[in-house]
């Protein structure tokens, strides 16, 4: 048994220092380690993989060195983060790029590009929609970055540069990530904490509607910054932005807070927000005039044309019937379905015990792999039950740490994610040449990712087991009665740590409660801060920037070493955001607490 010390070094200051030295290093390569490229280029950051895999040395060595877990445990625990971040994330970016792909060889992206022009011919505006709105539509079906993936292929697509479609789909991935992929982070969240799931959504939906109503804003002036625009121009579309993050922001206050649609939170707002917003452009507002890129403004320059186009609907016409329309979005159509069939517990049970009647038990290094055909799991050798968390993380009594992969192969999201790819397909009548290519495509697109995310996400579960993380969550309980405000960080962290708003929640969630109950605040308020306060950290996490990257450049080297510049991009508007959330919290615990929802009497 391995019981994890979160003072090994005999003095707090100096354990956490150690504890962060694995974040240090990988931040430092993916950031700021010089170098020249082939082209004899000075760059900062190397190449994502090599800093992934320089982040995984240093977690080995300060897990196994410093905090004394024994290195076999510490190599069940890596191969254990590999294996799960597989199967339950980059199963589903493999499948939803191979969904992308195939409408891009059958051209039938062409048409999805075009209507979404119709909807808004204006570049500040097609982003509100896309990595906003439509974006939080596939958060809460999928998760997982998968909204970074598709929207940022939309944008490209649409000729947005591969560098700010990869930003600005980051930044919008933020507000829907508490109810991503049918609410699981607020599901797993009641879970540790032992809260009721309803009001914790309650309660991030008393915090998030604020920052959904800021995001519409704050992607078009940076989009606006990218191109050298002004902040007159920043400005000029507020009616629509209002529109867009105004109608998302109700409809996620009131989703929130009901029984029935609770995990759906994300997709009827975003939904919502889509309809609203588009019938404001359509029948009620729309700039006088539409604001381009920097390249076809200079474009129009050079032909002696105004930069600014007018946005008169008369002088536009569209290329394809409805029908034609209909046809190319059955694709995303079929894509949502599935994903929210596949979020329904009734079907999630289903699948897991469609083979229940097939059962096998054997050995695999010596741990036991059991289970049925539908729901095989194998106990992580040396790992399993062999991890003991301790106060004041956990209660006295908590049990140890189970360590199993569970290979739920029909009922995990990618599967759906899959199945919506197969019939898209055949929906898009593709020949054996097409589908070929878009396995070969897609392949050739995720090979560096899958390793990148393979590699963070062993890391985080090694900080996991080995108890780096509590240490530096720890870090954050002394604040006192400034504890709210650095709830939302440690959330934050979390994410970073893992790439998951829903492992932050498991990681943290116990440890939250228990810090409220000590500082006598309340607990509600506190573990749901872990969530919405994780959601910044989201859009910095090496996970999603990689997937970022995977969907947004075609060029292999170009994607290797995007991660750095990305990340140094979005680094202080993850820091400013977790604040925005901190400052929503201190104000709901001291100034106004009766907005913290109360809990239902236990029955």
């Amino acid at each position: 048994m391995y019981y994890q010390s979160y003072d090994p070094m005999g003095n707090v200051f100096l354990s956490t220092l150690i504890a962060a030295v694995p974040i240090v290093v990988l931040l430092y390569f993916i950031a700021l380690h010089p170098h020249r490229d082939v082209q004899g280029t000075m760059r900062l950051g190397i190449s994502a993989p090599y800093a992934a895999l320089c982040g995984v040395f240093a977690a080995f060595l300060v897990s196994c060195v410093a905090f004394k877990m024994p290195l076999v445990s510490a190599a069940s625990a890596f191969a254990l983060g590999t294996l799960s971040g597989f199967l339950g994330i980059i199963w589903i970016i493999l499948g939803a790029m191979f969904l992308y792909t195939m409408t891009v060889i059958s051209g039938k992206f062409e048409i999805v590009k075009e209507s979404i022009i119709q909807i808004s011919f204006d570049r500040r505006l097609q982003c509100v929609l896309i990595a906003f709105s439509f974006g939080a539509i596939i958060e809460g079906t999928s998760g997982f970055g998968t909204p970074v993936a598709i929207a940022g292929a939309v944008m490209v697509g649409l000729g947005f540069k591969p560098f700010q479609s990869a930003v600005l789909n980051l930044l919008a991935n933020t507000a829907p990530v508490a109810w991503g992929a049918i609410g699981t982070p607020i599901v797993v969240l009641a879970s540790v904490s032992g809260l009721d799931q309803v009001t914790l959504s309650a309660m991030a939906g008393h915090q998030l509607p604020w920052v959904s109503l800021l995001v519409p804003f704050w992607l078009v002036a940076v989009f606006v910054k990218m191109e050298e625009g002004t902040w007159k121009e920043v400005f000029e579309v507020w009616p629509a932005t209002l529109c867009a993050g105004g109608s998302f922001a109700l409809m996620q206050y009131f989703a929130s807070s009901t029984n029935q649609f609770h995990l759906m939170t994300d997709v009827v707002s975003g939904v919502f927000s889509v309809i609203c917003t588009a019938l404001f452009l359509r029948f009620v507002w729309h700039p006088k005039t539409r604001f381009l890129l920097k390249t076809e403004r200079e474009a129009l320059a050079k032909a002696g044309k105004a930069a600014a186009v007018t946005t008169d609907r008369s002088t536009w016409k569209y290329s394809y019937s409805v029908g034609e329309t209909i046809y190319a979005w059955l694709p995303w159509t079929i894509l949502i379905i599935c994903c929210a069939v596949w979020g329904m517990p009734a079907w999630k049970s289903y699948l897991n015990t469609l083979f229940a009647g097939v059962t096998f038990k054997t050995t695999l290094l010596g741990s036991p792999f059991t289970g049925t055909l539908s729901l095989p799991a194998w106990d992580m050798p040396a790992l399993h039950n062999l991890v003991q968390r301790t106060p004041p993380v956990v209660s006295a009594s908590a049990k140890p740490e189970a360590a199993r992969f569970v290979i739920n192969w029909l009922s995990a999201a990618g599967t759906g994610v899959f199945v919506a790819a197969i019939l898209s397909g055949l929906v898009l009548k593709l020949s054996a040449t097409q589908w070929k290519d878009a396995v070969v495509r897609t392949g050739r697109r995720m090979a560096t990712p899958v390793v990148v995310i393979a590699l963070v996400l062993g890391l985080g579960f090694l900080t996991r087991y080995s108890g780096t993380d509590a240490v530096l969550g720890l870090a954050f309980t002394g604040a006192g009665v400034l504890y709210p405000f650095f709830a939302a960080y440690l959330g934050w962290l979390g994410v970073f740590l893992t790439g998951s708003d829903t492992a932050s929640n498991a990681l943290f969630g116990s440890l939250q409660r228990i810090t409220a109950q000590q500082l006598h605040l309340n607990e509600i308020l506190i573990v749901a801060t872990n969530s919405t306060g994780g959601v910044m950290g989201k859009m910095i996490d090496a996970q999603s920037i990689m997937v970022a990257c995977a969907a947004c450049y075609d060029d292999p080297h170009e994607r290797a070493h995007a991660l750095g510049p990305i990340f140094r991009k979005v680094f202080w508007y993850s820091i400013a955001g977790a604040a925005v959330i901190g400052v929503i919290a201190m104000l709901q615990a001291y100034v106004f607490p009766g907005s913290i929802p109360i809990p239902p009497l236990p029955k």
